[in-house]
């Protein structure tokens, strides 16, 4: 498995508006943050989810479509060559039988009919599956999410296996239902500050729940 350079351009450093930021972050021993926050999903769970839709694939929908708004999420580097990739795979975990899961990589589709038959097709196709299929250094053209839907959390950290991965990491929880009947979730995005800043995690959040959103007034 390795990465995909053709939609993928480098980032000339002498003139990129954030070296500042990516030749300081570089430094730290902990170059990563983590921001969870509630994200509305009434439209997915009162008007999606009874016309069919799958709330577990319609929130990785989401989340592809908040990374691809925002370049800095599809921005890599190795070394000091820094990367940004017109699309990113996404790296999803699926339950297996007892309590062991694999890796699924799901390619984005801005069509959510088209994805959600593709992305349909590939987690079943994983969740029966042997092999775990783990990403181990060969590719940075991704994603990676996770659900955890058996906690409200209210905050996540994710484990990293250094500080020089700068491969994003996005994590959503329960879905809750209010006394006023509105339904919300926590979702925890971890980035590389050397690639991303609080801006940036902000514009993904703002991107994915415009996503949710569209259930609103489901196909």
């Amino acid at each position: 498995m390795t990465s995909d350079t053709s939609g993928a351009r480098e980032i000339d450093l002498a003139t990129w508006s954030r070296a500042g930021q990516f030749n300081l972050f570089r430094t730290y021993d902990r170059p990563h943050f983590a921001t969870t926050a509630r994200v509305d999903v009434t439209a997915l769970m009162t008007r999606g989810k009874p016309a069919g839709v799958s709330p577990y694939r319609a929130f990785i929908h989401a989340i592809a479509t908040g990374v691809h708004a925002v370049p800095a999420l599809r921005t890599r580097f190795l070394g000091n060559t820094v990367t940004e990739y017109d699309e990113i795979l996404l790296s999803t975990t699926v339950p297996r039988p007892g309590d062991s899961f694999g890796y699924a990589y799901i390619p984005y589709v801005a069509d959510w009919a088209g994805f959600d038959e593709s992305c349909k097709a590939i987690i079943e196709e994983t969740s029966k599956g042997a092999d775990f299929a783990a990403n181990t250094g060969e590719r940075n053209d991704l994603a990676y999410l996770s659900c955890l839907p058996w906690i409200d959390f209210t905050a996540l950290d994710n484990a990293l296996p250094g500080p020089d991965d700068c491969i994003p990491r996005f994590s959503w929880g329960k879905f809750v239902q209010a006394a006023d009947g509105s339904w919300s979730c926590p979702m925890a995005v971890q980035v590389h500050h050397a690639l991303v800043d609080g801006l940036q995690v902000g514009q993904f959040f703002e991107a994915a729940q415009k996503c949710l959103n569209r259930f609103e007034t489901p196909a």
